[in-house]
């Protein structure tokens, strides 16, 4: 049974300054995906601070984790509390112009500025918010001086993001870090802090697959001379068939909880500075979202069948190589830990608990339950203010503070219960 008396107390230990203060100087430590060797070394450094033994973990390079430990009077591996650290841009105009738009707004900068009840700044809230609250809740949780049970962990992973390396000097995301984090504490159960105010178990996995089109390389004064099929204008009529086909993929193989999206996200073919020549060979990228009953190999075959379909409409040489598989998973949802997650969702909030419908976001949840780490996921919701028009942006560069205070009081009642106090 949950200590009420001690919940109180921690809660009453929360206060918004200190959660603004944690998220914004999380966000003026840049930590784009590979390189959050500052910023967890902050986090360990504010840790150990607390008496928490904070602790760096070097994965690859500048690759690295945060976390460290309340020790509970058994001991043992105990309930991890985690969160990414790596934002999905990187906060600089040479990086992320013009694809992340017109201009480097100043949410999309990693320099915070709090104001109105909010943190505005790269990563605001995700992930950095979530890092925040797990943090705030584990020193709440310590100040009360009280003995758990069992050990309370906490991490934070670098390579959180569904990223490639940008740069051949850096290591591929892909939940590098919390794989590694993982490994080294082994939890018995977790709690990932990432968006959305609900409590949810089940989430997608994704598959990438690269897409090569051959055409012929010629001159645009030889077109009416010399053999012509323009890859450009293939791979074009197979973008457009592939994103009418996702809309029916997310149909087919979804649910009420999961509906699998995909999306054509990059692609490449010519020379830029010679408009005149023709290329040989488009390519383009895509991420493609799988159910956790949906395999990779399933995934694959379906793609691939429909891509031959597509590029034989208009005879086309196209073909595809899956990059990358990570599959969806689930958490039993009669799990004490998901038990446990809405139990406290619903005395924060007051309500009974209803999961956000139709997901398509696949988390580090992934890489834990993988690991045989049950786990439940809960998070912030997207801010909302009259008059503030929220993009995709700003919805991870801005955090409402109350938002935050209600998140770390439910990430505490979470610790506390499947924690226990000692005595």
């Amino acid at each position: 049974m949950i200590r009420t008396d001690v919940v109180a107390e921690a809660e009453a230990r929360v206060r918004r300054d200190r959660l603004a203060e944690l998220c914004a100087d999380m966000v003026d430590i840049a930590s784009p995906p590979g390189e959050e060797r500052a910023l967890a070394e902050h986090l360990a450094a504010v840790a150990a601070d607390a008496g928490l033994d904070g602790a760096v973990q070097e994965v690859e390079g500048d690759l690295c984790n945060a976390h460290g430990r309340l020790p509970g009077r058994a001991g043992g591996p105990g309930l991890l509390l985690y969160a990414p650290i790596d934002t999905v841009t990187v906060g600089a105009a040479a990086d992320d112009l013009p694809w992340a738009g017109p201009e480097l707004r100043p949410d999309m900068q990693p320099r915070a500025e709090v104001r109105d009840g909010a943190v505005f700044g790269l990563g605001a809230q995700n992930p950095k918010g979530h890092g925040a609250c797990v943090l705030a809740a584990v020193e709440a949780i310590a100040a009360t001086g009280v003995t758990l049970e069992r050990d309370l962990l906490f991490g934070f992973g670098g390579g959180g993001m569904p990223t490639a390396a940008r740069r051949p000097d850096l290591p591929d995301a892909h939940g590098r870090g919390c794989a590694a984090l993982v490994a080294e504490l082994g939890p018995d159960e977790a709690v990932i802090a990432k968006t959305g105010w609900a409590v949810s178990w089940t989430e997608v996995g994704l598959t990438w697959f690269e897409v090569e089109v051959r055409g012929s390389h010629t001159y645009v004064g030889s077109r009416h001379l010399l053999p012509y099929r323009n890859a450009i204008a293939d791979a074009a009529h197979l973008v457009a068939g592939l994103e009418r086909w996702f809309e029916r993929w997310a149909d087919d193989t979804g649910d009420d909880l999961i509906a699998p999206q995909g999306v054509v996200a990059a692609i490449e073919g010519g020379w830029p500075h010679m408009p005149a020549f023709t290329t040989a060979l488009c390519r383009f990228h895509v991420d493609l979202r799988l159910h956790p009953r949906t395999t990779s190999s399933e995934a694959a075959a379906a793609f691939g069948a429909e891509l031959e379909r597509l590029a034989a409409e208009i005879g086309a040489e196209a073909s595809c190589q899956q990059t990358v598989a990570i599959p969806g998973t689930s958490t039993d949802p009669d799990a004490p830990i998901i038990r446990s997650a809405i139990e406290a969702w619903e005395s924060v909030d007051g309500e009974v608990h209803r999961p956000i419908p139709r997901l398509s976001g696949a988390t580090d949840a992934n890489i834990l339950r993988s690991a045989g780490v049950p786990t439940a996921r809960i998070g912030l919701p997207k801010i909302s203010r009259p008059g503030l028009d929220v993009d995709f942006a700003l919805g991870m560069n801005a955090v409402d503070l109350g938002d935050m205070e209600r998140l770390t009081s439910a990430l505490i009642r979470i610790a506390l219960d499947r924690c226990g106090v000692a005595g």
